[in-house]
């Protein structure tokens, strides 16, 4: 193995574990946002209305969590089938910056949604 293939093989399992830790911080942010949502609404009208509007933001957390996970899953996959870092829009190298701001995205700049 060549030292360039050494550093990039590094570069995947820093990425790897990085991911990793990323899906572990959001399923704990969700079994939170579960936990909350599970706790019975107060007697008091006014109390239980401003607790159902709080349900609500906690349940589009939740969702945004949800979809985040997701991407990080097909991340983790991508670098499983050797994937990972490459476009699935044009295949091109995704550069190392936008990996690091994002280590999930599946797309270079050009083709990320807008």
């Amino acid at each position: 193995m060549s030292e360039e293939q050494g550093r990039k093989k590094k570069s995947l399992e820093e990425r790897r574990r990085q991911l990793l830790e990323m899906r572990r911080a959001i399923l704990r942010k969700l079994y939170e946002i579960e936990d909350q949502l599970d706790d019975p609404l107060p007697k008091d009208d006014e109390e239980a209305a401003i607790e159902l509007e709080d349900d609500e933001v906690l349940e589009k957390l939740g969702e945004l969590e949800l979809k985040e996970l997701r991407a990080i899953e097909a991340a983790l996959k991508r670098i499983e089938e050797g994937e990972y870092g490459y476009c699935v829009v044009c295949g091109r190298e995704i550069p190392e910056e936008r990996l690091d701001l994002i280590p999930y995205t599946p797309f270079c700049a050009e083709h990320a949604p807008k």
